[in-house]
């Protein structure tokens, strides 16, 4: 019988050749791992800019924002609730701005209103922009940016005002163009609304001219604003309603019949609509009363 040779008999020279090429190909994977671990651990290490990456989160929820709701500037001040959570701020921090806002204190920069309600960087950069403080408070920090440390104090003792309210009908009188009969109904005026909140509520003393009311400022400014309790206009009576000085009663009977025939008062432009409403006041108005049901 013919013997078949076996294909996978090899000769010492054959043997040696596959050897060697098992060597080779065992050492091309060995350098190729190694090749590759020294380029990963020659890359640098990813760090995060917590600048960049804090301004790109404020850009996302300033997108976000404007895809929602538009904003108007405010005073941060007087965030309702509704206002606070459209603008992303938490029950948390709402709450230490209404506790700091109980003790009389204001809020008079965009630094300190953080500091107060420990609200974030990123949503910082977002809403301050749309921040509005009061001229007088825009002009003394103009006034301290402008002047150096060195001359600041003697700028504040020179620019040290009374408080408007605890000036007395003599205090006024001193003020140039007021006399007897304009301090006793500024100070009547002041006892009627419980004190002053903003300075500009000078200027609404019935026949009190801008001019005078500016020199009077120029020498009292409100540091002790009374803590208000908002009069809610969905349910308030016509004589709650006309105790605020801004209301005339027949005004305040005219809410009322608005609000018996719509149901409640839904925006602030509604009460504009009422007949005879001082609609110039509004911002005025808003201080002291509240649309919530």
């Amino acid at each position: 019988m013919k013997k078949f040779k076996s294909h996978f008999k090899f000769n010492r020279q054959e043997q040696s050749g596959i050897f060697f090429l098992l060597l080779a190909i065992i050492a091309l994977h060995i350098g190729y791992f190694y090749v590759k671990e020294v380029q990963v651990r020659g890359q640098p290490p990813f760090q995060l800019n917590e600048a960049i990456q804090t301004e790109i989160e404020a850009l996302k929820e300033k997108k976000a924002l404007e895809d929602t709701v538009r904003i108007y500037p405010f005073n941060p001040n007087y965030i309702t609730d509704y206002r606070g959570y459209m603008l992303g701020m938490s029950v948390s921090e709402l709450d230490r701005l209404l506790e700091y806002r109980a003790l009389g204190k204001f809020v008079n920069s965009a630094e300190e209103f953080q500091n107060v309600t420990r609200i974030s960087d990123s949503l910082l950069l977002v809403i301050s922009p749309y921040f509005k403080f009061p001229e007088w408070v825009t002009s003394k920090q103009a006034v301290a940016k402008s002047v150096p440390k060195s001359n600041y104090s003697t700028v504040q003792n020179e620019e040290k005002k009374k408080d408007l309210n605890k000036v007395t009908a003599e205090d006024l009188k001193k003020i140039n163009g007021i006399g007897e009969v304009l301090s006793a109904r500024a100070i009547k005026f002041r006892d009627r609304l419980g004190g002053f909140l903003l300075d500009e509520q000078l200027y609404d003393v019935y026949g009190l001219d801008k001019e005078v009311a500016d020199r009077a400022l120029n020498r009292f400014t409100v540091q002790s604003p009374p803590l208000v309790v908002k009069i809610n206009v969905n349910e308030a009576s016509v004589g709650q309603l006309s105790e605020l000085v801004y209301i005339p009663r027949s005004v305040a009977q005219g809410i009322v019949d608005f609000r018996n025939v719509h149901g409640s008062v839904e925006a602030w432009e509604d009460l504009i609509k009422i007949k005879d409403f001082p609609a110039e006041k509004i911002e005025r108005i808003k201080l002291y009363l509240t649309l919530k049901k």
